[in-house]
């Protein structure tokens, strides 16, 4: 019998393209591609902010004590310590999180607080009138009290 004749080995071009398809599909979906433009955009955001931090902040806190923080460091028995570097990463990390939280956080909770104003909640459950349990509105007895409950009209619904 022929390796290429054998059932199992002619079933991994299948299965090869299957695992290619479901691949292919993963890939494809919505969120992974938001998800990969996102870090995309990040990455190319935080270049942006270390460079202005690099070339404008830190030139700008030496203005007004001398000190360029991109150069400060120290040596203790052949190790460098480069503080400055650490510093500006530190200024970058701050500057991209107050940037993400006042223009992405805040304008994203605000539209939220918008959109949940204006759509009215329509409730789904009432209260039983005898044990004062919670029931779902189309319930005929309460699950608790087993007592018999009356049909609530769907434009009554939304006064209960």
């Amino acid at each position: 019998m022929s390796m290429w004749n054998n059932p199992p080995v002619q079933e991994v071009g299948q299965r090869a393209k299957g695992t290619l398809n479901e691949f292919q599909k993963f890939i494809l979906r919505g969120n992974v591609v938001d998800l990969a433009v996102g870090i995309v955009i990040g990455v190319a955001f935080t270049a942006v902010v270390t460079a202005f931090v690099a070339d404008l902040i830190t030139p700008l806190i030496g203005i007004f004590g001398k000190i360029d923080l991109s150069r400060y460091a120290f040596t203790v028995n052949r190790s460098t310590f480069q503080v400055g570097t650490f510093l500006n990463a530190v200024i970058s990390f701050l500057i991209i999180a107050l940037v993400i939280f006042f223009f992405v956080v805040k304008p994203i909770n605000a539209l939220t607080s918008l959109q949940k104003s204006k759509t009215p909640e329509v409730p789904n459950t009432r209260d039983c009138p005898f044990c004062l349990s919670s029931v779902p509105l189309k319930a005929t007895r309460c699950a608790y009290c087993t007592s018999p409950l009356q049909p609530v009209d769907p434009s009554q619904a939304q006064q209960v």
